[in-house]
């Protein structure tokens, strides 16, 4: 698969691969050019966005197509070249020794295109509200110092007031929200600098941008839902239980302007929103790039390896040659990361200890990775099984490893044969320490 062409070979026969363009009219030779040789299977390789279109068309056609990653076909001998390439994969596939990726139902493949472009304009929102905070620096008028948020009401309000011509710090202090918790005499402190007109243009101009994405997002949002009701109404032939109601969580900027609990809830038919730390991105993550294909999966243990939250074990001889977790960008696996990372900045959170615990043996990183792979089975285990969070289970499986750790360092102490003294010394030097 490439850019301008597409190889094919229908046997070992170097004299039989063609190459055929890549607008719909070739994708129509090639299917004849199939048909030809009586070809009823396809194996065909991953690569970058080429193959989507013409996967697309040999289905349709009525072939029985497999998509393979590169992992796969790379151990080719030789000089490389495409046809050799694309000899090599009609050798492996028709001796049987290739697997199909992982493909969504088409109504997935709509709903996380929107979610990819919704994505987009959450960071282009990012980017145009950096270049404001770095044009108001340069202008020493560090309103980023004063108010956390310069995109929220009072920030986008006063930054009008300044591009609208008012200087007057104390003016443009009186335009904050009541509830600032920094007086106005500080605000208007931060709103003294040297007034350029370089920056003040491009303050204008980034403010434009961000207000012409914020509406892109509203727009987005909307089609989001639209897809997701009808979604809903496709999956299941009944609602949720009479009377069972979402969590509520706390809402940010980039919430969702729709009721993601309530879609969530209907669709899946238990309460993400339950498991501490799981938000609205990380709920409409799942929503839009899995859904109900989580199903596909046999096992929780498939679905933490599909995201690639779990070690890629290599044996030889009986010894484990490496176990590092592959790497991979699925949406799902850096959402659950993300709220893994949250979990650890948490004090009261039911997986806090498990999280503190590989932490401190392996690091931070591995303790994110770890605590996203526990997600995920807790999530696999509420969809598949439509089940409702089990916070008692997750705290008793907290407890046993701390009584196992209280267990470990009982042995450790009678290993020593300490005295009574020495362990009075001990544990006074622990508590000084502690204090």
């Amino acid at each position: 698969m490439g850019s301008r062409n597409h190889w094919v070979a229908v046997d070992q026969n170097k004299e039989n691969v063609q190459s055929f363009g890549v607008y719909t009219c070739d994708h129509q030779l090639l299917i004849d050019h199939l048909r030809q040789y009586g070809i009823t299977t396809v194996a065909m390789e991953s690569t970058g966005s080429y193959w989507q279109t013409l996967f697309n068309a040999l289905q349709q056609a009525g072939f029985a197509v497999l998509l393979v990653g590169g992992s796969q076909t790379k151990n080719v001998q030789g000089r490389k070249t495409d046809v050799i390439d694309c000899l090599w994969i009609q050798r492996l596939h028709s001796l049987g020794l290739l697997s199909g990726c992982f493909l969504l139902s088409d109504t997935l493949q709509e709903l996380r295109t929107y979610y990819y472009h919704r994505q987009h304009l959450i960071e282009q929102l990012a980017t145009y509200t950096r270049k404001m905070q770095k044009a108001l620096r340069l202008m020493n008028v560090r309103l980023d110092i004063a108010i956390r948020d310069i995109t929220g009401k009072s920030g986008l309000a006063i930054i009008e007031a300044i591009l609208n011509g008012n200087r007057d710090p104390h003016e443009l202090a009186s335009l904050v929200d009541i509830r600032m918790k920094k007086t106005k005499e500080e605000i208007a402190q931060s709103l003294q600098g040297w007034w350029r007109a370089e920056q003040l243009f491009e303050l204008k101009a980034a403010l434009e941008f961000y207000k012409l994405y914020q509406k892109a997002l509203l727009e987005c949002d909307g089609v989001i839902e639209k897809a997701l009701r009808r979604s809903v109404k496709e999956s299941i032939s009944t609602s949720a239980e009479p009377g069972q109601v979402a969590t509520r969580k706390k809402t940010n900027k980039n919430t969702p302007a729709f009721d993601v609990s309530q879609i969530a809830l209907s669709y899946f038919q238990t309460d993400l929103f339950a498991i501490p730390g799981m938000g609205h991105s990380t709920v409409l993550c799942l929503l839009t790039t899995l859904g109900n294909d989580i199903h596909k999966f046999a096992t929780a243990k498939s679905f933490a390896s599909w995201l690639r939250l779990v070690p890629n074990n290599k044996i030889s001889g009986g010894r484990i040659l490496s176990h590092r977790t592959p790497s991979g960008k699925s949406p799902i696996a850096i959402a659950l990361r993300q709220a893994a990372n949250s979990i650890g900045n948490q004090a009261n959170h039911q997986l806090s200890g498990f999280f503190k615990r590989i932490a401190y043996k392996k690091g931070r990183v591995a303790a994110i990775t770890a605590t996203a792979r526990k997600l995920a089975v807790i999530i696999w285990n509420m969809i598949t099984k439509m089940e409702p969070y089990k916070k008692a289970q997750v705290i008793d499986t907290a407890q046993k490893a701390k009584e196992a750790g209280l267990r470990q360092v009982q042995r450790r102490l009678k290993a020593l044969d300490l005295s009574q003294d020495e362990l009075i010394r001990l544990f006074a030097s622990h508590s000084t320490s502690a204090i």
